[in-house]
């Protein structure tokens, strides 16, 4: 990082910043009907295992390619799974950013914690955000939100997004 582009890169690492917790409150405040208006039209949405990402493997716990799925996937959630009520406390941090050609390539640890109906409390996931962002019509959005969770056991209420 030079002096010359300094202000740039504190922009940039404002607004990625604010796209994070904008997601994350997004989430946690049950707004899920929005969560596809954080990606581009396109983008992807994945869930794995650090095991499965370190190795390259595709298997993905979940996957959502644009937002036809994505809203899919929340419109399932709503009105046809069932699960135990529970909501997401999203605490992200330790956020890399690397500028590309087209946008911006980061990663940031995060924590997730859950608070079911009957008020109990849990770690309920934690690993690492590995984004691709791009500004799209004066918006950062995501083009791909890989989810990689430090744990090989996963939860079975894994259906809210992360």
């Amino acid at each position: 990082m030079t002096a010359q582009n300094l202000g740039d890169d504190i922009a940039a690492r404002h607004a990625i910043a604010s796209l994070h917790a904008s997601y994350a409150q997004c989430i946690d405040a049950g707004e899920l009907e929005r969560w596809h208006e954080y990606f581009t039209s396109d983008g992807v949405y994945r869930v794995t295992s650090r095991e499965n990402h370190e190795a390259g493997l595709p298997l993905s716990l979940i996957y959502c390619r644009g937002h036809g799925m994505m809203k899919d996937r929340i419109t399932a959630m709503r009105t046809a799974n069932i699960f135990e009520p529970h909501v997401y406390c999203h605490l992200d941090g330790a956020l890399m950013i690397e500028r590309t050609d087209g946008g911006w390539r980061t990663t940031s640890n995060f924590t997730i914690m859950r608070t079911m109906g009957g008020g109990t409390m849990s770690v309920f996931a934690c690993g690492r955000f590995c984004d691709e962002i791009v500004a799209e019509s004066g918006a950062l959005k995501l083009r791909e939100r890989i989810v990689v969770l430090d744990s090989r056991q996963i939860d079975t209420l894994l259906v809210i997004p992360l």
